[in-house]
């Protein structure tokens, strides 16, 4: 495994810089009245040991740096004509690569350094592609979709043949997804084209520092690789802001703090105001901009809008023209805007690696504090936004282990190799295993998922178009024809994202794009929010959407899938455990309080062990509420199969909604026999047949089909549209659950669907965790705790209705579960019902 940095006698700062640093970079850091700090000398120290190494260090510290002076160094000398690529720096993010080319070219500049740095992206023009392989950068930054591409070309043994050193940037956000699979068989081809390069591993937050150091290390177990972490000298500081008035009870876009909202911001320089989704940011900035009466200067940043657009906003915050951005995580990761005064987090962060992460952008430097402001947008999110403060005080990093790697990542891996040239299985084998994802890869599954990309699986052999490989007689695999290589080059990567339509005034300016299923539902005329203004949406053409700007009647959102992040394991524990704990509840503002107080008079209060289960009757139905804290997605599952179980049992279940906190089902009939119903077994023959009938398992194994390789999504001279790729994977989906159901692709369905928008894992351990420990309260009426998501279920049922009718709805709601009447006025604050999205 990996070792920390050996303890030795440390030499003064100034004494290892003069030994470790040629005099140019002295003189530089010299210049700026700089010294270099401990850990980039260590980090230099350790490379020229020849061992690979994992920096984990607070936002601001250097860590860029870090990672590049190694290779600085080493490129400070003329190297000879011809030579291949010294370092690829590897980036999450195209804006990233581009942010690190803009800052490093400034020092290699100063220092009159021999260097060439280029980027390579998806937006990298052909002819400068074509120039890169002719004619190498000594430094190239790039993505793992761009460096798989770049593997996959049989030239890259001589692209790759002087390779150094490798940079994997904001490493964290790689391991443990698909793209970081993808990037890890992508490091080990290249520890076979180039044993000699190593690599360091980049990150400030990091929940499994081992797991992660495995990762980085060439032997995939974290050997040869040193472990530098950083205190941070300077934590962060946070703070809670409450809306002026009443705490709303439900609705999370927190639209109520606006006015407090701009009144940050105007105190301060450059703020950032990070939200959880794209159509939260469309949201708040409209409010902001409604009230902005002095006209600050106020921008929107999301992955939906045009590239152009989101390079004018960075470029703005840059330059100091900006007074605040509203932003998802499209600016989470490590761009250094420099600065920046504040952050603000409106909503529950869901997570404390992330809060963290975003806390950072504040202040980017390593030895001042970063402010943050958390602004929940209800009660339930207040107790999570208290729980995270205390979750980074106590710095309790949270996040899911990497998990094994993809197969369906593996087989376009394989694809990739027999692009590049010949292969023998025994070596690929033996390649693949040195990547940490796939170190316990056995043998049979690798001949499966390689006889799967050879000609489709047992089912699928007929087809002569799933042949794209064959053997030669020493057993070599080799491409069948060049097309499949064009096809794969086309098709490469993990990000499987629904069908997305381009947005244009008129027939001129992109404005972004929206995902395909939102336009289908407007008609010529219809009104919606993006890129932070109105637009009227007036026909749908080939490829993109015609709009223009203005327009009447009540404008729609749209909301994209996968927005919304669970609450994370560790921080849903914590909220347990304040709940249960009286004497935390200080932490919490006065309204927080005086709820939890009702509740526990009124019914009981979560334990951090237990499940509470409430069950009451209103308005001629009754209403099942278990407070889970497990995440949306653990929730809506569990929901899928309660409702299942409750048809079963007679109870007459008629819906259910899922929040990150609790779970609430409606039925015709009193729910009974809790131990029942939550017994472990629904994770059985229940799961089976729920998953075998629902569309999500369909929706999962299209995603698996696309990325294998099995669908091509784009076509020379064509893209495919959803319902092509849909129904083509549906019908292969049947014939592979009739006539092959281990396929290798089904067994990658069913783990994707064990880890990702069911989140089984999670909900089993809890089922488990709660077995003979199900508190079951029946009452009369509803509990305060279960106020905010009846009010959910209200919205639902009610679509349609006028925000009066809504709000007497609420108040009734809210006087039966707190046995007071409230003034009219006091409740249209403390009651938020926010745009419908679509």
């Amino acid at each position: 495994m990996s070792a920390r940095a050996p303890a030795r006698p440390k030499p003064s700062r100034q004494t290892a810089q003069d030994k470790l640093l040629p005099a140019a970079f002295r003189a530089w850091f010299a210049g700026r009245g700089w010294q270099a700090r401990p850990h980039q000398l260590e980090v230099l120290e350790a490379f020229r040991r020849g061992r690979h190494v994992l920096l984990i260090a607070p936002t601001g510290g250097g860590k860029t740096l870090s990672g590049f002076l190694p290779s600085l160094v080493d490129l400070a000398l003329p190297r000879p004509e011809g030579s291949g690529v010294h370092t690829i720096y590897v980036s999450p993010l195209k804006a990233l690569a581009t942010d690190i080319a803009r800052n490093l070219s400034g020092p290699v500049a100063e220092m009159a350094l021999p260097i060439r740095i280029e980027t390579r992206t998806g937006d990298t023009p052909q002819n400068r592609r074509a120039r890169q392989r002719e004619n190498p950068p000594d430094i190239l930054l790039t993505t793992p979709e761009s460096l798989a591409l770049l593997l996959s070309q049989d030239d890259a043994t001589h692209l790759f043949r002087d390779l150094r050193s490798v940079i994997i940037d904001e490493v964290h956000a790689l391991a443990g997804i698909k793209r970081g699979d993808l990037l890890a068989l992508g490091l080990a081809r290249l520890a076979r084209l180039a044993p000699q390069a190593q690599r360091i591993g980049l990150s400030a937050t990091v929940a499994w520092p081992q797991a992660i150091a495995a990762y980085v290390a060439a032997d995939g177990q974290g050997g040869g690789l040193d472990l530098i972490e950083v205190a941070d000298p300077a934590p962060p500081d946070l703070s809670i802001m409450l809306p002026a008035g009443h705490l709303p009870w439900g609705g999370h876009m927190g639209l109520a703090a606006a006015p407090d909202i701009l009144a940050r911001i105007r105190e301060a320089g450059l703020t950032i105001v990070f939200v959880n989704t794209r159509a939260q940011a469309e949201l708040l900035f409209q409010e902001i901009w409604r009230i902005n009466e002095e006209t600050l200067p106020v921008a929107i940043h999301h992955g939906s809008l045009d590239v152009a657009q989101r390079r004018k906003v960075e470029a703005a915050m840059a330059e100091g023209r900006l007074r605040a951005v509203i932003a998802t995580s499209s600016l989470d990761l490590g761009i250094d805007w420099g600065g920046v005064d504040q952050v603000i987090q409106v909503g529950a962060p869901k997570g404390v690696s992330r809060l963290l992460q975003r806390v950072g952008r504040a202040n980017h430097r390593m030895d001042e504090t970063s402010r943050a402001v958390l602004v929940p947008a209800n009660r339930f999110e207040a107790l999570e936004c208290e729980a995270a403060r205390q979750g980074v005080a106590a710095r309790e990093l949270d996040g899911d282990a990497p998990h094994p790697g993809g197969l369906d990542v593996l087989a376009q891996h394989l694809l990739g190799l027999a692009c590049a040239g010949p292969f023998h299985p025994d070596d690929a084998f033996a390649e693949i295993r040195h990547a940490a994802p796939y170190a316990a890869l056995d043998r049979k599954t690798f001949d499966d998922v390689l006889g799967f990309v050879e000609n489709g699986g047992y089912a699928l052999r007929v087809y002569e178009r799933y042949a794209k490989l064959f053997r030669d007689s020493e057993g070599r695999v080799h491409l069948r024809n060049a097309r499949i290589a064009r096809q794969y080059r086309m098709n490469i990567g993990t990000i499987v994202e629904a069908p997305m339509i381009r947005l244009r005034l008129g027939r001129g300016a992109s404005l972004g794009e929206v995902e395909e299923w939102f336009i289908t539902q407007l008609a010529a005329g219809d009104t919606f929010m993006f890129a932070g203004r109105l637009l009227r949406f007036l026909r749908l053409r080939e490829t993109w959407a015609e709009v223009a700007d203005g327009g009447a009647g009540t404008p729609k959102v749209p909301t994209y899938q996968g927005g919304r992040l669970p609450l994370s394991t560790g921080l849903a524990a914590r909220v347990r455990a304040l709940l249960h704990d009286p004497t935390r509840w200080p932490a919490f503002p006065e309204p927080v309080q005086e709820w939890l107080r009702l509740q526990g008079e009124q019914s009981a209060l979560p334990g951090p062990d237990d499940l509470l289960v409430e069950t009451f009757p209103r308005h001629g139905l009754w209403y099942l509420v278990a407070y889970c804290f497990e995440g949306r997605n653990a929730h809506q599952t569990l929901g899928m199969l309660l409702t299942r179980r409750m048809e079963r049992f007679g109870q007459g279940p008629l819906g259910f909604v899922a929040t990150d906190y609790v779970l609430a089902i409606w039925s015709a009939s009193e729910p009974r026999d809790l131990d029942a119903l939550f017994d472990e077994e629904m994770m059985g023959d229940d799961l089976e047949a729920w998953m075998a009938e629902s569309s999500m398992l369909r929706r999962t194994f299209r995603n698996v089909a696309v990325i294998s390789g099995l669908v091509d999504r784009q076509m020379p001279g064509a893209e495919r549209n959803r319902r092509q790729v849909t129904v083509n994977t549906d019908l292969i989906y049947d014939v592979l659950r009739r006539h092959d159901p281990n396929h290798i692709l089904l067994r990658a369905t069913w783990a994707d669907a064990a880890g990702g928008m069911t989140d089984l894992g999670r909900l089993a351990g809890m089922l488990g965790r709660v077995r003979g420990h199900i508190t079951h309260r029946s009452l009369p009426h509803v509990s305060p705790l279960a106020v905010p998501v009846i009010l959910d279920i209200g919205r639902e049922q009610v679509a349609g209705a006028g925000e009066e009718d809504l709000l007497a709805e609420a108040e009734a709601l809210v006087s039966e579960a707190t046995g007071e009447e409230h003034p009219e006025n006091v409740l249209a604050r403390s009651l938020t019902f926010e745009p419908r999205l679509t």
